[in-house]
């Protein structure tokens, strides 16, 4: 009876197989697979190569099945998802060991190297390139040439990886010198951006960009994005190192772009959404499979139960207990195999909001360290200019310069401490201030602003408001100025008023109406919402048009809602915007003037005291060379950590100015080598970088205290006083 069971299967199945010849078979899968590739769909292409994997395992075509599984883990290699390329990779390896050697067997191995490369995990990398070359010495094959090239280049770059620079130098120099074909172009173009790595870690920075601008040009004939983004970023390393600001910065804003380009070209190939869908379905299906096949043993055991139950009662009872057992353990089973791929799956996760949030952190610190040095500049040339005694005319431009410097300084700290917005970590200050004095300041830094679109700029202040506030004036100069600078930027030829109400006072409180308005380009009534989004301008016209980042409201909705208020919008298209919030503050007294509150030190204290200034920046050097000697400090000035080192050991010095970033040896080093020989000395430490990072490991080095840039004249003073 069994028997006759399995012939009546064996022919439906056949039957089956014959009905669908023509829609079921690999040349099908394989041409829609090609076809999707082509036209970058790969959630499509994903699909159809698994069918045609599981196609492969019905007709039983192994060499098909080992194909197929190599060219699925080539498309996650493609689309950067290695882990599951070297899971594919290793599959089809396994299933490749049971045929005749063959190229996409050596093509196998080569490419699971890569995935290792790629994972920075070059001992398993370098195995299975030596699998690669055996494979192919077995072949002999006329179409080796090619893969043995690739497999030169990898041994040069495993061989640098070891710090064995001169024979991975070999190895680069050797393909370089290769006559020139279209073969080799993307092969080429590695050994020059690796030759160029070498040598900037030599300090060879003039022979390194050579090596780079040269696999910058054989780039150009390939379009190798991802190879193009690691030049730019080397480019930028080289010429930072060769303290060449302006190309540094120019080459990494390239880098950066690009990168993001191939983020957005990676996303509409495939987005994350339609990858986990994808292997959500995957999944799936190898439950489905497991269910079936515990639904037809499942048949089995029914079958087996009636003829028990005609048998013997007792084996009925026992059989029953059997199932009983062997729907749990199938149920645990289950349950322990899906936590298993969701303890994977959060695995993934995280490792990719750790990689996301380091990338975050490290640009911060670039962009905050570019900001602060021109920054510091600009407030001590300005505080220069007003100790000099300008004329009366130039004391609004000073004054208004000055202004501007410091609300810089304190907006640039508040967004790099933005994300303590959005965990409610963020301190309000309840500092004593003149409104009508600080709308009055943010009038005058703007008016230029104003003038260039040819625009009105009204300031209307009601005089019933009280001349002193308690509140937090940083974030309320942020909120103002944001949106001014938003309406003078969407306005030509127009009008913006900035309108200042008492809206209501009882008490000691007060609360303040505030409202911006502008007769510029408007905002589409579908779009009122989404301008607060990061990164929106309501439309890529608009902001290729007006440029800006998109950030400037959403700093906005975030500190008014910080402060307890609430954002409101209205607009029309070709006749303007209106944007108006209202804060309560307490009433205040008047203020203190500034000068006499904050200068806590004796200008007799630093006169005739020797002081080493070790900074290579020349503006700087000037700045803070020249506020020393207006207090009769003796100042001398050091451009590296070197010479500062043999300075300090063959002279006395009251107190050592120490730049944190240097040519050569940075400050840090400088200190700790100093502190050898010296401990009495005073060392401060004048840093760009955030001092809440950075604080405790300057100290660590023997610094005594910090200095931030840009720093303010008095506390720069003070903190010297203190220590001379």
């Amino acid at each position: 009876m069994k028997q006759f069971f399995v012939f009546i299967f064996f022919c439906n199945s056949f039957l089956y197989s014959q009905t669908n010849e023509k829609t079921d078979s690999l040349a099908y899968y394989k041409n829609l697979t090609t076809t999707n590739i082509k036209s970058d769909n790969y959630q499509q292409a994903l699909f159809y190569t698994q069918k045609t994997i599981s196609y492969s395992k019905l007709i039983r075509d192994v060499q098909a099945q080992a194909d197929q599984t190599f060219k699925l883990g080539k498309l996650y290699f493609d689309l950067k998802k290695y882990n599951d390329a070297i899971n594919t990779f290793q599959k089809s390896i396994a299933i490749y060991k049971k045929l005749e050697p063959s190229s996409n067997y050596a093509y196998a191995t080569y490419y699971l190297g890569l995935s290792y490369i790629e994972k920075r995990n070059f001992k398993d990398a370098e195995i299975y390139f030596n699998d690669t070359k055996l494979i192919i010495d077995n072949l002999k094959s006329s179409n080796s040439a090619q893969i043995l090239n690739l497999l030169y280049l990898q041994k040069g770059i495993i061989s640098k990886s070891k710090g064995n620079n001169d024979l991975a130098s070999t190895i680069f120099t050797t393909i370089i010198a290769k006559p020139y074909n279209a073969a080799i172009l993307n092969t080429r173009t590695e050994a020059l951006y690796q030759m160029g790595t070498i040598e900037a870690s030599k300090k060879r920075y003039n022979l390194a960009l050579n090596y780079l601008n040269k696999a910058l040009e054989t780039n150009a004939k390939n379009n190798n994005l991802d190879q193009k983004s690691d030049i730019l970023l080397a480019m930028s390393s080289v010429y930072e190192k060769m303290l060449d600001k302006n190309n540094a910065y120019s080459y990494l804003k390239q880098h950066l772009n690009l990168k993001e380009s191939i983020s957005i070209l990676n996303n509409e190939r495939l987005g994350i959404d339609d990858y986990n869908e994808f292997k959500e379905s995957e999944r799936l299906k190898e439950i489905a499979q497991i269910g079936n096949q515990n639904k037809q043993q499942e048949k089995a055991n029914k079958f087996s139960k009636l003829i028990s139950i005609l048998a013997i009662a007792l084996i009925s009872i026992l059989s029953l207990l059997s199932l009983s057992l062997y729907k749990n353990n199938i149920i645990r089973t289950q349950s322990n195999l899906m936590l298993e791929v969701k303890n994977k799956e959060l695995e993934i996760a995280k490792d990719k909001a750790e990689k996301a949030s380091n990338a975050r952190s490290e640009f911060l610190s670039t962009v905050s360290h570019e900001l602060r040095t021109p920054l510091n500049a600009i407030n001590g040339i300005a505080h220069l200019l007003l100790e000099e005694k300008p004329k009366r005319s130039q004391m609004k431009y000073l004054a208004s310069l000055k202004f501007s410097g410091d609300y810089l300084t304190k907006f640039i700290n508040e967004i790099l401490e933005i994300n303590k917005i959005d965990s409610n970590k963020i301190e309000i200050e309840y500092i004593n201030f003149n409104l009508k004095q600080l709308l009055e300041d943010i009038q005058n830094s703007l008016k230029e602003i104003a003038a260039v679109g040819n625009n009105k700029f009204n300031l209307e202040i009601d005089h019933s408001i009280p001349d002193y506030l308690i509140g937090d004036p940083t974030k309320l100069s942020q909120i103002i100025l944001n949106l001014i600078n938003n309406a003078l930027k969407f306005t030509k030829n127009g009008t913006v008023n900035v309108i200042i109400k008492l809206k209501s006072i009882e008490d000691d409180h007060a609360i303040i109406y505030f409202e911006v308005i502008d007769t510029g380009i408007g905002i589409p009534e579908d779009k009122l919402k989404s301008v607060f989004d990061s990164f929106s301008q309501g439309s890529i016209e608009v902001n290729r048009k007006y440029g800006g980042t998109g950030l400037g409201l959403t700093i906005v909705k975030k500190l008014i809602k910080t402060l307890g208020g609430h954002i409101r919008l209205k607009s029309i298209v070709g006749e303007g915007s209106s944007f108006s919030f209202e804060l309560k503050f307490k009433k205040g007294s008047e203020l203190l003037k500034v000068d006499e509150k904050r200068k806590t030190y004796d200008d007799s204290v630093l006169a005739n005291k020797k002081i080493l200034l070790v900074e290579d920046n020349k503006i700087n050097q000037m700045i803070s060379a020249k506020m020393l000697e207006n207090k009769g400090i003796i100042c001398y000035i050091i451009e590296n950590g070197e010479e500062a080192i043999e300075i300090a050991k063959n002279n006395t010095f009251d107190l050592i100015l120490m730049d944190v970033h240097l040519p050569g040896m940075n400050g840090t080093i400088a200190t700790e080598l100093i502190r050898k020989f010296d401990q009495k000395t005073p060392i401060i430490a004048l840093t760009a970088i955030s001092l809440d990072e950075n604080r405790d490991m300057l100290l660590s080095f023997g610094m005594n205290d910090v200095i931030t840039k840009p720093f303010i004249p008095e506390e720069f003073y003070s903190t010297i006083a203190n220590y001379v």
